[in-house]
């Protein structure tokens, strides 16, 4: 709604009534004229659906009328006579008779049961079924009237035998004696004749100006039975539509059809357009009505306001409080204005005085604030230059701090290695104990074995010795047995064979004791430089023994030490934490002291601002309290 900014009072004024009047007016000739078209269609409608529905009525009574038509003619004994008795001569002139007096019907023929025309209403329609009796037994209408039943499906189609569009009634022809039939009699209506009955229906639309208006019968799969626009008529695409449905409750040879009624939507509503029309220039009165009288409204409330508006601009202009408001001829709200502004142009006079007496008591105080405000903002900067000073002092006794902790962690982490690796060497010292007094055990027990040994290797020599002696005994055994075996002669020479083989054996007993003294020899040689080197190999374990003994003592000692140092560098690390931690306190408090520091300034700089706008503000209102005379 910005654009109404720039209106005058008067325009807007206008504006506004005649918006008013529009939102009165529009609405209720919106509505009316909906509400109205709404009536009128639903009355075209109704209209249009009753046509539907009357041609319905007009078909049936006259479907019915003509199947009352052939039964009772069925029943004539005139026509019964003639196919029991073979007197088609007096049936020929009752049926010429009864086509005469009922125009509507194209012929009426008699048919025997096999489909043969026996008597017609004129010669030459049974001639056209001479010879035929196979193709009328194949009508529809001819297999119904054989159930007694009507058919219309012909009705579709231009007859073969009329060569014109019919609606057959056949109906079955019974006996009067046994009641069994005895023939078929079809009354064929000329279906061209419906246009007729409806003409005056189609009068009726064309009278109200609907030359489009039509007339349909359709079967109830939609095939065209009848339509009462001529061959050249031009269909509407899209007509109005209504149908009227044979709903089939009482059984007869329309069932199923709808009868529709059609018409152009120009011509329907076109009294709903005229409707329109003169509602619209209705309207367009009503404006213009209503813009001349939101005119002289708005004409009459502003001019005393644009006096008004005059003296105002005056005084704005002149700066000159001394004029007077008046416009006492007017007692209405305008009058009552004018004189509210007279009085508020008193009140603004002495406010003006009073102002202007105190821009200059506010000037003075607003220099007294500022020289006051400079004092202190040099005061503010020796401070902050000093307290920046201090942060950075206390920036580098952090760094320090930080570095003196980093050292006493890395200190820290050294004495637990250290005091990890004597732990682990002290292990192994002991391991290394263990494992020289299971040497020294194992050192005394192979010196017992070579003692043993040794002694064993002693008692082999004396059993080769004795092994010897026996040896050198057999041979000299064996030798005098040899001698006596020669003094025997020749007895004794198989005893001097054995004294041979013996003696034989006990220097091969020689030969291997002297042998195996010989290995004894080497065996206990042997042994000795083993006995020897074991008892070497226990006193060097005795010796290592007692260096490891020093030496697990002596890291036991340094373990003691570096646990003492581990301590003592947990405290030093304990200490530097906390002395971090005061420090870093110390740091937090001076930068928040320097960041208060800084809003002070800066709050101070913020007053000076403001101290300048005051003094600005203060200038600004001298000048305006001066520009007016009071």
């Amino acid at each position: 709604m910005r654009f109404l900014d720039g209106l005058k009072l008067r325009a807007r004024l206008t504006l506004a009534v005649f918006l008013l009047v529009i939102g009165a007016i529009a609405p209720l000739n919106l509505f009316g004229n909906h509400f109205a078209e709404e009536a009128l269609k639903e009355q075209i409608h109704a209209t249009l659906q009753a046509e539907a529905e009357g041609l319905r009525e007009l078909v049936e009574a006259a479907v019915t009328e003509r199947e009352g038509n052939a039964r009772s003619w069925a029943e004539d004994s005139i026509v019964r006579g003639a196919l029991l008795f073979d007197t088609f001569e007096k049936s020929d002139a009752v049926l010429a008779s009864l086509q005469k007096r009922h125009a509507s019907f194209a012929g009426l023929v008699l048919f025997s049961e096999d489909g043969r025309a026996l008597s017609a209403s004129a010669p030459g329609l049974l001639e056209s079924f001479a010879n035929r009796e196979r193709e009328v037994r194949e009508t529809t209408w001819f297999r119904g009237a054989l159930e007694d039943r009507l058919d219309g499906h012909a009705l579709t189609q231009v007859d073969p035998f009329f060569q014109k569009r019919v609606l057959p009634f056949a109906v079955p022809v019974l006996s009067p004696i046994s009641g069994a039939r005895i023939g078929i009699l079809l009354a064929a209506y000329d279906w061209g004749r419906v246009g007729a009955e409806v003409e005056d229906v189609l009068a009726r639309a064309h009278s109200r100006g609907q030359r489009s208006f039509a007339l349909e019968v359709l079967t109830a799969e939609g095939t065209p039975l009848f339509d009462s626009r001529q061959e050249g008529d031009v269909r509407v695409a899209d007509a109005l539509r209504f149908e009227a449905l044979d709903d089939r409750t009482v059984v007869d040879i329309g069932d199923g059809w709808r009868f529709v009624a059609t018409v152009s939507p120009d011509e329907a509503y076109t009294p709903l357009k005229r409707g329109a029309f003169i509602a619209r220039i209705l309207a367009l009165v009503a404006l213009f009505a209503s813009m001349l009288g939101s005119w002289w409204l708005a004409r009459s409330v502003t001019r005393p306001i644009t006096s008004l508006s005059d003296v105002v601009g005056r005084i704005v202009r002149e700066g000159d409080l001394t004029l007077r408001v008046e416009l006492s001829h007017r007692k209405d709200e305008v009058g009552e204005l004018a004189a509210a502004f007279s009085r508020m142009m008193t009140h603004l006079r002495e406010s003006t005085a009073s102002l202007q007496q105190a821009t200059r008591v506010l000037g003075q105080t607003v220099a007294e604030l500022t020289s006051a405000s400079a004092q202190q903002e040099r005061n503010l900067s020796r401070q902050a230059a000093a307290l920046q000073e201090t942060q950075v002092t206390a920036q580098e006794i952090k760094q320090t701090s930080l570095m003196a902790a980093d050292r006493s962690q890395e200190v820290l982490g050294v004495t637990t290695r250290a005091r990890e690796v004597g732990a682990a060497g002290e292990a192994n010292v002991n391991a290394s104990l263990q494992g020289f007094e299971h040497l020294r055990e194992q050192v005394g027990l192979v010196a017992s074995s070579i003692s043993s040994l040794e002694e064993r290797t002693r008692q082999i020599g004396g059993i080769t010795q004795t092994v010897k002696d026996l040896a050198d005994q057999s041979n000299m055994l064996a030798l005098n047995a040899a001698i006596e075996a020669v003094r025997s002669g020749e007895h004794g020479k198989g005893f001097g064979v054995v004294a041979r083989e013996i003696r034989s054996l006990a220097d091969q007993s020689i030969s291997s004791t002297g042998r195996v003294r010989e290995i004894l020899e080497d065996i206990q040689r042997a042994i000795g430089a083993t006995a020897a080197l074991s008892e070497e190999g226990q006193r060097r374990a005795e010796s290592g023994l007692a260096q490891v003994r020093t030496s697990g003592e002596s890291l036991r000692a340094l373990a003691g030490i570096i646990q003492d140092n581990a301590n003592a560098a947990q405290q030093i690390a304990t200490a530097v934490n906390q002395q971090n931690a005061g420090v870093a306190q110390i740091f937090t408090a001076v930068t928040d002291l320097s960041r208060m520091m800084d809003e002070t300034l800066q709050g101070m700089k913020q007053t000076q601002q403001t101290t300048q706008t005051l003094r600005d503000v203060a200038q600004r209102m001298e000048v305006a309290a001066g520009t007016y005379r009071v």
